[in-house]
């Protein structure tokens, strides 16, 4: 079943951003990973305002998949320095209609 992850970022530090993006894409990739938004240009239309500097979207094959990205040794560090110079959200999304 795919799932999306739906990330809101917003740096505190751009310390990081340079190492990040590269083993970040190559690794989405190798987990069956395809990203369909990152973008700086989006707008809330809806509910109390949550300010983020970015949005992500990342489609996935699996939730399996999405949380071996996650987990992938070569990921940790960059995930560890994304969550230290940002504030960041991130959702795992069933693609799946409950209200159906």
């Amino acid at each position: 079943m795919t799932y999306y992850s739906v990330l809101d970022v917003t740096p505190t530090s751009d310390k990081w951003i340079a190492d990040y993006l590269e083993p970040a894409n190559k690794l989405v990739a190798r987990h069956g990973g395809k990203y369909l938004a990152r973008t700086a240009s989006h707008e809330q239309i809806e509910g109390e305002v949550e300010e983020a500097a970015l949005r992500i979207v990342i489609e996935w094959p699996s939730k399996q998949a999405a949380l071996d990205f996650m987990n992938d040794p070569g990921y940790v560090p960059h995930l560890k320095a994304r969550t230290e110079g940002s504030h960041s959200h991130h959702y795992l999304i069933e693609a799946k209609d409950d209200l159906a």
